[in-house]
């Protein structure tokens, strides 16, 4: 049994001029102790997606359809109070920037201390040494001088190495990593990156890591799913998914990025801009950009149809490509 499912997931959003649908019948699993990456343009539905999993969605929007189970039992339908137990507990959470996670008129010590004693049953005596012992977990140097400060007094670099020391805090079971490199410089990219991947070979956690960076993606994860217009397009192993993409919306992320070795004129450009979700096309939502749409397209919106090393939403891969790929496979 994977550690999280995730069935049909639909999030809405109430509006005077009708719901908008941000994130429309998305399904996916983590195993424990692996990286899936959730990777799309700005608006594609993958923050939304993390967020919906935590319960921590603003109001109007709402989880409207679907199942989200975190180690076989069913975490959606929660109320409030329940699901903040659970949240720290079993789920951390590192956002994309880290002043916002970070209350700036508390030492982090004391933060991270009160996340300890809200989640254990540890003295705060022992809570503290536990956010020291939490701090050098994280890499941050003279962790015993540095439990004192403030936020404003640490890099970037370190204030999301704090984040991610409070995510920590309960052993969770499960990680939702949201954009946690894009505010930081490459080098202290590489560094978090490198923790991530840490927690879940010594610890078997597991993780969704959502950004916009496949770079991030192929360095980092087992697994990736593309997002567009609030529905997955192509989920996969990641060597599949980079090396030989299947979707073309896929074909044109994987085209987009530079490759060392690779002599190359000009970078593949996808032509025109991801739809507004109160103008979601009929059919695939791709198709308007899509160099290969025909009239299928235009018509039915395609479902992930199974390959032999992941799904693709894509109507050039009908039923019997797929099941062929399958048995060859």
């Amino acid at each position: 049994m994977a550690l999280l499912e995730v069935d049909n997931l639909r999030v809405e959003f109430p509006t005077r001029r009708g719901t908008l649908v941000a994130v429309d019948d998305v399904s996916f699993a983590i195993d424990e102790g692996e990286v899936l990456g959730v990777v799309g343009e700005s608006g594609a539905g993958k923050s939304l997606t993390g967020t919906a999993i935590i319960g921590l969605l603003e109001p109007p929007g709402r989880v409207a359809g679907g199942e989200i189970r975190l180690e076989g039992k069913r975490i959606d339908k929660l109320p409030p109070d329940q699901m903040r137990r659970i949240r720290g507990a079993k789920i951390g959470a590192i956002f994309q920037d880290p002043l916002t996670s970070l209350n700036p008129l508390y030492r982090i010590g004391t933060q991270i201390v009160e996340t300890v004693l809200t989640h254990t049953d540890l003295t705060p005596t022992k809570a503290r040494m536990r956010a020291l012992e939490l701090l050098k977990e994280v890499g941050i140097p003279a962790a015993e001088h540095r439990i004192d400060h403030y936020p404003h007094q640490l890099s970037g670099g370190m204030r999301q190495r704090v984040v991610i020391a409070l995510a920590l805090c309960a052993n969770p079971r499960l990680i939702i990593a949201d954009e946690p490199t894009t505010a930081l410089d490459v080098s202290i990219q590489a560094q978090i990156l490198a923790l991530l991947r840490r927690l879940g070979r010594d610890h078997g956690t597991a993780v969704m890591l959502v950004t916009h960076d496949m770079g991030v993606i192929a360095e980092t994860a087992h697994r990736v799913a593309v997002m567009y217009a609030g529905r997955i397009a192509e989920i996969g192993a990641v060597r599949q998914v980079v090396g030989r993409p299947r979707h073309p919306y896929t074909v044109g992320l994987m085209g987009s990025i530079p490759a060392v070795g690779r002599d190359q004129e000009r970078l593949t450009q996808i032509d025109g801009a991801m739809p507004r979700l109160t103008d979601i096309p009929r059919g695939c939502a791709f198709n308007p950009r899509c160099p290969h749409a025909f009239d299928r397209c235009f018509a039915d919106r395609p479902d992930p149809i199974a390959m032999a090393d992941g799904k693709v939403a894509c109507w050039r891969f009908d039923q019997a490509e797929a099941a062929a790929e399958v048995g060859h496979a």
